[in-house]
């Protein structure tokens, strides 16, 4: 008897989708296995549908300049579980470096980042583009190798509509072709599932941007809204023209390098200390570069250390256990099952990083204290006492005790590290140079120290806390106002500027940049302003004083919103505008429910909620777009990590997988 088929399309051929077939594989092997000598009677039949590379997909495109690096270690990312001892195809990209390749198919240039790259060292974009094209390449040979259980086809197109049919789905395409080069526009795919692991999407301008890059182009000026730095066209900034610059984040780096390195300037060795390591060589073809954002400051550099988290840091307070007993104990002023940030997390966390500070610095230095191990041991009675709901005297007691056991040990601010210039004035934009020079060289010379560092092991323990948290997100142990006005309007920028910032390398080139003129700084809470008689941009600091900076060139130093209702995706918007999706509703706490980010969906696998508020039985959404219902969804999977923390990702993907192979072997 012939087995029946069952087709399943999956748009997006980057690194979720990689995920979903590398997860579908596995689970045909494990259904292969348990068949015995019977072939199954149920058969996938798998279309995958991007325009770009599979594997790669967009962002990763391994043609990209080599200049772009990631922002995470070697020892990172995945796109599969380890491989480990066996013979799967996957592999992290740690095993993919440690191997040589793999005995992938990589040029000379791709083999000699490999062979020059560290554990700890951050590979570049396009290099690991070539790791996700050579995992989604075995993939797809060993499906090859199983015909009787699985088809795999590749669609080099672009889905821009889903629309419900009797038994599924229809999808509609328009594109350049698929693997066999034939012409995909027009083309229709029937499916009983379908797979969003669309990633990256372009956006519509906030309002904001849209009146910006309008008033600009009537009046001859040049504005590039947000945008993926290799989409950027960067020979259009002429050398030697000011350019103003929003955003200060990892985006920045990137313009940064692009107009530097990419215009051929070269950062040469001083043989100095960390934070004086570079000096930069110009070509004299870059343009001058003047940034802000609302902190004044760049992104922090990551420590300099051989593990994802350092090795000292441990959470004693915040954990899973004591978050999970108050939620179901009804944690005080919140909706049964719920916690609140601010409440009931931070606290915790809190604790952590304050303990992780002052214990490295008792390490280090302990000359500072009057006698170290007494005020550890004090400090530690502080921060055990019970936690009790809305009270916070043992910050105070806290304080006190450092300020007497060692008045040379500052109290550390942790939540005014995000504003490290706040409140400061500064007379002339060299004043507020020099304190931004002073700033990038004590971060570099920060991130040198590595585990003997006291401010990187607390920011260690921040980021080993975030990973805690995105589990609470994920689990909906956080109630809606305290994700949206808690968790993302403070404690996010917060982590994002303190732990997800560049390699101590870009610290170096931006100290050597600004030493040089080529980058300068205007200041915290930067005004912008487009002056149409003038016939130029202008931004200024209310907090230094100095005129505007004007330029006729300006830019967002930042990627697109993440939005699903302000996705400029032709397939997302045709979902919304047809009711076959809607954004998630979340409540604030005034009672008002306002647009999520991400879709609407249920359980997990993630589900794709209509219009109607019911859910499909064949639509699963990955990624980026599960942003209402998971935090941090633009982070790659952390290797080795379970499937419920730092891989969540590749949970997702697993459960989806499972979840086809079941509805193929039901149906």
């Amino acid at each position: 008897m012939a087995a029946s088929r069952f087709n399943v399309v999956i748009i997006g051929a980057g690194p979720r989708g990689t995920s979903t077939l590398e997860r579908l594989l596995a689970h045909l092997d494990d259904a292969t296995a348990a068949a015995g000598s019977d072939e199954p009677p149920w058969r996938l039949d798998l279309t995958i549908v991007d325009p770009c590379e599979p594997g790669p997909g967009h962002v990763w495109a391994p043609g990209q300049a080599r200049y772009y690096l990631m922002n995470t270690p070697a020892l990172f990312p995945t796109v599969a579980p380890p491989r480990g001892s066996g013979d799967r195809p996957g592999l992290t990209f740690e095993e993919f470096r440690a191997s040589g390749g793999d005995g992938a198919d990589l040029d000379a240039t791709e083999q000699a980042e490999l062979a020059n790259l560290s554990t700890d060292g951050f590979p570049g974009r396009a290099l690991y583009g070539a790791y996700l094209r050579h995992v989604f390449t075995r993939v797809a040979d060993r499906l090859g190798a199983h015909p009787a259980v699985a088809s795999l086809k590749v669609v080099r197109a672009e889905a821009t509509a889903i629309r419900r049919e009797a038994n599924g789905y229809r999808i509609t395409l328009a594109g350049t072709g698929d693997d066999d080069g034939h012409d995909a526009g027009g083309q229709e795919l029937a499916a009983e599932a379908v797979v969003l692991a669309v990633g990256h999407v372009p956006a519509h301008p906030n309002p904001q941007q849209r009146v910006a890059g309008e008033r600009a182009t009537a009046v001859g000026l040049h504005y590039q809204g947000p945008n993926v730095p290799a989409d950027v066209d960067w020979d259009v900034y002429p050398a030697g023209e000011p350019v103003l610059v929003r955003g200060l984040g990892l985006n920045f780096f990137d313009a940064m390098t692009a107009l530097t390195v990419g215009r051929g300037g070269e950062f040469v060795p001083t043989g100095a200390g960390p934070g004086h390591a570079l000096q930069y060589r110009a070509s004299g073809t870059e343009p001058r570069l003047h940034a802000a954002s609302r902190r004044g400051a760049p992104y922090r550099a990551k420590p300099c250390i051989d593990t994802y988290l350092p090795r000292s840091v441990s959470l004693r307070h915040l954990g899973f256990d004591a978050v999970h007993e108050l939620a179901a104990a009804g944690a005080p002023g919140e909706p049964a099952g719920k916690v609140g940030f601010n409440a009931h997390v931070w606290p915790l966390l809190h604790r952590d990083v304050l303990r992780t500070y002052y214990a490295t610095l008792v390490r280090v230095s302990p000359g500072l204290f009057e006698d170290p191990a007494a005020f550890l041991a004090e400090l530690d009675d502080v921060l055990d006492a019970p936690h009790v709901h809305g009270q916070e005297v043992w910050r105070t007691v806290a304080r006190e005790l450092v300020e007497r056991a060692a008045p040379g040990a500052a109290w550390l601010d942790v939540a005014a590290l995000g504003h490290p210039f706040a409140d400061r004035g500064f007379v002339g934009h060299d004043a507020y140079q020099d304190a931004v020079l002073r700033y990038l060289e004590e971060d570099a010379a920060s991130s040198a120290r590595g585990e003997d560092d006291p401010l990187k092991m607390a920011i260690g323990a921040l980021n080993a806390g975030r990973g805690i948290v995105k589990r609470f997100v994920a689990e909906g142990l956080l109630d809606d106002a305290s994700r949206l006005e808690e968790l993302a309007r403070w404690f996010e920028p917060l982590v994002e500027g303190l732990a997800s910032g560049p390699p101590l390398q870009r610290i170096e080139e931006l100290a050597a940049l600004a030493r040089a003129g080529v980058v300068q700084f205007i200041g915290p809470d930067p005004v912008f302003s487009l002056e149409e008689e003038a016939g130029h941009f202008a931004a200024s600091s209310p907090w230094v004083q100095d005129e505007p900076v004007t330029a006729r060139y300006m830019f967002e130093a930042m990627m697109p919103a993440n939005r699903v209702a302000q996705s400029a995706s032709p397939l997302l918007e045709q979902l919304l505008a047809d009711g076959l999706a809607r954004p998630r509703l979340m409540d604030t706490s005034e009672g008002d429910a306002v647009h999520g980010s991400g879709f609407d969906v249920v359980g997990q696998p993630y589900r794709l909620v209509d219009g109607h508020g019911i859910a499909h039985r064949g639509i699963f959404v990955l990624g980026l777009q599960l942003s209402s219902v998971q935090w941090g969804t633009a982070i790659a999977a952390e290797a080795g990590a379970g499937f419920q923390d730092g891989a969540r990702t590749l949970g997702d993907a697993d459960a989806v997988a499972l979840e086809l192979v079941r509805m193929a072997a039901r149906d």
